[in-house]
């Protein structure tokens, strides 16, 4: 019996190393299966990363200084009745454009009417009495001379035509008081412009320089006032001495509305000790009225323009914590990173000073997935002014 275990111990041991062997060929064969496959992947070609891409380019550009302004009409008026009285009349709609005498409001000229009639027949009376007295006066002046009445008599003629005479002159006042109290009711626009909410209706009565009316605010031409910090006062002054300087304004804060085109205009005379800035203003025509009063504009204030600076376009410049660099394409078709230093930058353009030169391809596109050294593929290349990939 003990031999019989024994025999059964040794086969079963026996059993167990043969797995084991077995284990051991199997992890050896996929070993090596994952070596070849691995192998094979890190021979697999590195692909190109896709890119766009536009040439560095020198042409000419603005030297400007932008701005926040805010839009303000060259002249407003706040229309008030020079006289009293109902009003009869409007003649003209809320935020209507108006021009320059043209009919507003009537207000009730009945009465002014009257008055002017009444001054009008006592001008006449006191002038019929006025030619009386200078008539009898003058018969006194002939009289006097022969002794027929005394000088004190012919004095009293004389005083009485000069009395008459004033009389008159006032009632002239008078009448000239009431043609213009009878003008006034008929109210019109001082300026041209566009006509705000209006504040008194048809039968109101109104009061002599009391309530505002309406108020017009003139449109063209129109202002833009936006602020300089006082440090760069000098350099504005400086390009302004030479010639009037353009001011280009979007009419929306978004820029959808399109650019609009005026001169400066104005310096203020003092420096903002609050703010440290100075006041300028820009005037334009406005002649499409794209320009509001009190609108907030984008204002760029154009100091002269350089006629040859190397410009990319403004997706090709990164920041990074080294400074602002590009990634240029090579021949070899490698991206290689360059730091350059930014002068400014116009919209969907920079200017570049340092560490470019022109005709060289910049990634505009794409810089998030490179390295470098990495190749490239360029799928498709940027339009600057006439310049094509």
């Amino acid at each position: 019996m003990e031999q019989t275990k024994h025999k059964k111990n040794i086969i079963s041991a026996n059993c167990r190393f043969t797995l084991f062997i077995r284990c051991l060929i199997c992890g050896a064969i996929a070993f090596s299966i994952g070596l070849t496959g691995c192998s094979s992947r890190e021979a697999r070609p590195i692909q190109p990363v896709p890119i766009t891409a536009a040439l560095a380019v020198i042409q000419s550009e603005p030297l400007a200084l932008n701005f926040v302004g805010t839009v303000e009409p060259i002249e407003s008026v706040a229309v008030k009745a020079q006289v009293g009285g109902v009003i009869t009349h409007v003649n003209f709609s809320e935020g209507q454009e108006v021009r320059a005498d043209q009919l507003l409001f009537q207000i009730d000229a009945r009465p002014f009417q009257v008055s002017l009639d009444a001054a009008t027949a006592q001008l006449a009376r006191d002038k019929a009495q006025a030619a009386n007295a200078e008539i009898q006066a003058g018969r006194y002046a002939d009289l006097v001379k022969k002794d027929y009445v005394t000088q004190e008599q012919y004095d009293a003629a004389r005083t009485q035509a000069e009395m008459f005479k004033s009389v008159v002159q006032a009632d002239e006042a008078a009448v000239e008081q009431a043609k213009l109290n009878l003008a006034y009711a008929s109210i019109t626009a001082p300026i041209s412009g566009r006509t705000g909410s209006l504040l008194v209706k048809k039968g109101n009565v109104v009061k002599a320089n009391d309530a505002v009316l309406v108020v017009i605010n003139q449109m063209r031409p129109i202002r833009v006032s936006f602020a300089i910090p006082g440090d760069q006062l000098p350099l504005v002054r400086k390009y302004s001495a030479r010639a009037k300087l353009e001011v280009h304004v979007k009419s929306s804060r978004n820029g959808n509305s399109g650019e609009v085109k005026g001169v400066l205009t104005f310096f203020d005379n003092t420096v903002d000790t609050s703010t440290g800035t100075v006041i300028l203003k820009a005037e334009f025509a406005n002649e499409g009225g794209v320009l509001w009063p009190g609108q907030f504009v984008d204002t760029e204030l154009v100091l002269t323009v350089e006629p040859a600076v190397l410009t990319v376009p403004a997706g090709a410049v990164v920041t990074g914590q080294e400074g602002t660099f590009v990634f240029v394409i090579g021949a070899d078709k490698k991206a290689q990173k360059r730091l350059v230093k930014v002068n400014r930058t116009l919209d969907s353009t920079v200017v570049i000073d340092e560490g470019l030169r022109a005709g060289e391809m910049v990634v505009t596109d794409g810089q998030m997935r490179l390295i470098p050294g990495a190749v490239v593929e360029i799928k498709s290349s940027l339009q600057e002014k006439g310049n094509t990939l």
